[in-house]
């Protein structure tokens, strides 16, 4: 007869104790009048004893027993009934071990077994002097151990419904996380926001103790650090190394399959000595190395994840982490792509930057803050040239601007690169006319030439006046206004504007003159400074206001130092552009 096992603890003997089985045991004992019985499952080599009454208290607290010899083997071997009086003299079980019938003489089994046919184990009734058994005990017996066998087969399927039930939850939590990487992953734009990512996914359903990410680039492996964590020992010792060194991570991409490290004792039997030394350094137990699978069938790295506890990874998480894989590597690649778009786009823009003007009796000072977030390339500039130096009746002007082009990509970084070349040639054009015609010579061209330019500046010229004054003309489309700081006034906004510039809105010019004595600081500054989320605009420009005024007696350089730490901070959304300059006082 066949035997199964589906009814046990995996090799655990503690769950096979159960209160229902010692109840039947006790009905057993008690309808038969026997001092003794169990209830015994049959699993390989050992019998499981879910029921026991009368075996005394260290058979009640093991409940397990070599299955040889015993009742329960018989039963199992033959697939029938045993019924003996007097295992002394029975000559089926003449040869028994007296501790596999736990001390008993005399013994009545009759199988249990599932709805198949298939047997469970045995229901056993036991004495420990010779016995006669009747009719009637044999049927008891019969009817207690069916009873007792649906009440097996009850609970196996109770069991079988609990694991399908994990296992229905956990097929549904891989799927939500493996939409979740569908969805986020698709949103990912640089290599850091990759792993970020990845580690915020995997940390709810696989909860790792870290996550790494190393990618294959330029003949070495290179991990891909976290800004944002906490100090990882690994990636500050090996940020980069050899992919044919004996590392998990470099074993996975380079031969392009998953590597498991199930416990400490793999890194040192394979892998190099150092790999064990971080292992512990992180209080590291386990790990995972997936390989990151490319466009054309090359690996693009390696994804790491890391428990702090013995772990092992079945077929269907290692199904999920190499869905995760494909994911990770489409993001990567689309991170490298748009990374190599916005260094041009960074280059373009500090290539715009040029070195301010050295005028006597100014004091001149530019800055500019990129964005926090890496990916945001902006139209913002400034800009301070000297007008008219190379010709005979020079007058000393100079033109100051600051402007943002509409956009945060690589199109409004080439675009604010042709305004701003556009309107410096318009400045030189319109030198004794003023800035608002060179605007509006900037308006023009591009209008001619079909540009989609669109965004904000401020264009002035400061011309001397002779007695160490200088005067700021300036027109302003739609920029934040400029800020002005004269010794003993308070700090005053110059907030007359036109429209800001905008494809087939033409718009009339107004400028604008103010006097700016020995002592006067002016800044001017694009609107990444003062915008943020929540904040009424004109309460952050008041307090740039605030700062410009208590800050009036140092080097403008570090008074821009100042306004961008203070004002902006770290974390600012957008890129900021400054632009000061003070009148000396010599």
């Amino acid at each position: 007869m066949k035997v199964s096992s589906a009814f046990l603890g995996e090799g655990d003997p503690e769950a096979a104790a159960d209160a229902g089985m010692d109840r039947f045991a006790r009905l057993v004992a008690g309808a038969l009048d026997v001092p003794a019985a169990v209830v015994a499952l049959s699993c390989r080599d050992q019998q499981f004893l879910p029921g026991i009454v009368g075996l005394g208290e260290s058979s009640s607290s093991v409940r397990q027993a070599d299955l040889a010899g015993s009742p329960c083997a018989y039963v199992a071997a033959r697939g029938e009934s045993l019924v003996v009086g007097d295992a002394r003299t029975d000559a089926r079980v003449r040869d028994f071990a007296p501790a596999a019938w736990f001390g008993a003489v005399a013994c009545a089994a009759v199988p249990l077994t599932d709805d198949a046919g298939t047997l469970l184990g045995a229901l056993c009734a036991l004495d420990f002097v010779p016995r006669s058994w009747s009719e009637r005990d044999r049927e008891v017996l019969e009817d207690l151990a069916r009873a007792c066998s649906t009440q097996l087969r009850l609970q196996a399927l109770a069991r079988q419904a609990q694991q399908d039930r994990m296992q229905a939850a956990t097929l549904l939590g891989n799927s939500r996380l493996l939409l979740r990487a569908a969805e986020t992953m698709a949103r990912t734009s640089g290599l850091e926001q990759v792993r970020r990512q990845v580690s915020d996914l995997v940390s709810g359903d696989l909860r790792p103790g870290y996550v790494g990410l190393v990618l294959r680039q330029e003949g070495v492996l290179r991990r891909v650090p976290d800004r944002m964590a906490s100090y990882v020992s690994l990636e500050e010792h090996f940020p980069v190394y050899d992919p044919h060194e004996q590392w998990p991570s470099a074993q996975a991409a380079r031969e392009n399959r998953i590597v498991l490290i199930p416990d400490r004792q793999t890194l040192v039997d394979r892998y190099h000595p150092d790999t064990v030394v971080e292992f512990d350094a992180m209080d590291l137990r386990s790990a995972v190395c997936v390989p990151l699978p490319g466009t054309y069938g090359r690996t693009l790295g390696t994804l790491i994840l890391a428990w702090h506890v013995p772990r092992t990874i079945d077929i269907s998480e290692r199904a999920v982490l190499t869905v995760l894989a494909r994911y990770t590597a489409d993001a990567v690649e689309r991170a490298l792509f748009l990374d190599g778009r916005i260094d041009v786009a960074r280059q373009l823009q500090r290539a715009m930057l040029t070195d301010l003007p050295s005028v006597q009796g100014l004091d001149l000072a530019a800055l500019y803050r990129t964005a926090a977030d890496q990916d945001m390339v902006g139209g913002d500039w400034y800009d301070a040239y000297q007008l008219n130096s190379s010709r005979t009746d020079a007058t000393g002007r100079l033109a100051l601007t600051v402007g943002d082009i509409t956009g945060h990509n690589m199109q409004a970084a080439t675009l604010m690169g042709q305004a701003r070349s556009m309107l410096r040639q318009a400045s030189h054009d319109y030198s004794h006319s003023g800035p608002a015609a060179a605007v509006d010579a900037l308006y023009a061209a591009v209008t001619d030439l079909g540009m989609s330019i669109s965004g904000t500046l401020v264009h002035a010229h400061l011309v001397p006046t002779g007695d160490g004054a200088w005067d700021f003309i300036w027109t302003n489309a739609g920029h934040p206004p400029p800020l002005l700081n004269r010794p003993g006034h308070p700090v005053r906004p110059l907030h007359e504007h036109d429209l800001l510039l905008y494809p087939g809105l033409p718009v009339p010019r107004t400028q604008h003159r103010v006097r700016l004595h020995p002592g006067a600081t002016l800044l001017l500054y694009t609107d990444g400074l003062v915008e943020e989320p929540g904040t009424p605009i004109d309460q952050r420009i008041d307090q740039v206001s605030l700062l410009l005024a208590e800050n009036s007696g140092p080097p403008v350089a570090g008074l821009l130092e100042q306004v961008a730490e203070r004002i902006a901070g770290p974390a600012h959304h957008d890129d900021i552009a400054l632009l000061a300059v003070r009148i000396g006082t010599a």
